[in-house]
């Protein structure tokens, strides 16, 4: 499974490189909290937007943005595609957003 998580680096592959980012990113977090979109769903795609606001490495931060998924016949992750946006803040949503 490729994990394109910046669109300008190599894709992480395999559930190996996947795991280490995912808990090397997620071990510099506290305090998370997160909304989600209804998703788009199209096939074996789906894209949902997501807002979350953190602390990472003690530093508040707010992130937007839409994850894509493409899943297998058996409906396994075989690839996702992240892009975000980042604010050195705490930011929540605006009232109906992800409508």
């Amino acid at each position: 499974m490729p994990y394109a998580g910046e669109p300008f680096r190599e894709p992480l592959r395999g559930i190996g490189e996947v795991r280490g980012y995912f808990v090397r990113t997620f071990g510099e977090e506290d305090g998370v909290r997160a909304w989600f979109a209804e998703p788009v769903v199209e096939g074996q795609r789906a894209s949902i937007e997501w807002w979350a606001t953190l602390l990472e490495d003690g530093a508040e931060t707010s992130l937007v943005g839409t994850s894509t998924i493409r899943f297998d016949a058996d409906g396994l992750v075989v690839e996702q595609r992240d892009t975000w946006n980042q604010a050195s803040e705490h930011v929540t949503p605006p009232e109906n957003w992800g409508r």
